[in-house]
């Protein structure tokens, strides 16, 4: 959590809240493609890219 905390910090005090959205997208794709690894929903996930 300290690393959110951080990245919040470092966002907030230099006024780059558009990064926001980046940083959110690749959290969303980095936690798809940890929990689909050994999964049957694997196949189609990598059918998308």
């Amino acid at each position: 959590m300290s690393m959110i905390a951080e990245l919040w910090g470092f966002l907030r005090d230099r006024r780059k809240f558009w990064l926001l959205p980046v940083f959110i997208v690749l959290a969303i794709f980095g936690a798809l493609i940890v929990l689909s690894q050994g999964s049957a929903v694997a196949p189609f996930i990598y059918a998308l890219f």
